[in-house]
C-alpha cells in the first residue's frame, strides 16, 4: 500500500501543475475557456485515476491470475468509464467548440500517459 500512497501523491502533484499552469494560461491568455471546466475536468480525471490505481495495485498483492485481471479490469473500466464521460461532456454537456475539446483531450492524454508510466514501472519486473 505503500507504493499505492506514493503514487496517488504524484497524482495529486500532477493535478497542481495543471491547476497552476492552466491559472497562469487563463489568466495571461485570452483562450475562450472557464477555468471552471478546467478545474473540473482536472477533478474528474484525478478521481477517475486515483479509482483506476486502487483496483490495479489491490490485483498486485493477489496471486498472479488474479493480477492479470485486476490489470485488465482497471484499464478496460478506465477506459468505459472515460468514454462514458467524453459524451457527456461533449454531447449532454454540449462542449464541442474547439478549445474545449483541445482541453479535454489534453488532460484525457496528460492522465493517461500518467497512469500507463505508472502500471509499466510496476509491470517492468513482473510477467503477466
Amino acid at each position: 500500500m505503500k507504493i499505492f500512497f506514493k503514487k496517488i501523491f504524484l497524482l495529486i502533484v500532477l493535478e497542481s501543475i495543471i491547476l497552476i499552469t492552466g491559472y497562469l494560461v487563463f489568466s495571461n491568455i485570452n483562450t475562450g475557456l472557464l477555468l471552471s471546466d478546467l478545474i473540473f475536468l482536472s477533478v474528474i480525471f484525478t478521481f477517475l485515476t486515483a479509482g483506476i490505481l486502487l483496483i490495479f495495485f489491490n490485483g498486485q498483492k493477489r496471486n498472479a491470475d488474479s493480477q492479470t485481471m485486476h490489470s485488465l479490469v482497471a484499464i478496460g473500466l478506465k477506459f468505459l468509464i472515460e468514454l462514458v464521460f467524453a459524451f457527456l461532456w461533449f454531447f449532454v454537456g454540449k462542449k464541442t467548440g474547439l478549445s474545449d475539446v483541445i482541453l479535454f483531450f489534453v488532460l484525457y492524454l496528460a492522465f493517461t500517459l500518467f497512469l500507463l508510466m505508472v502500471i509499466v514501472k510496476e509491470l517492468k519486473h513482473k510477467s503477466l
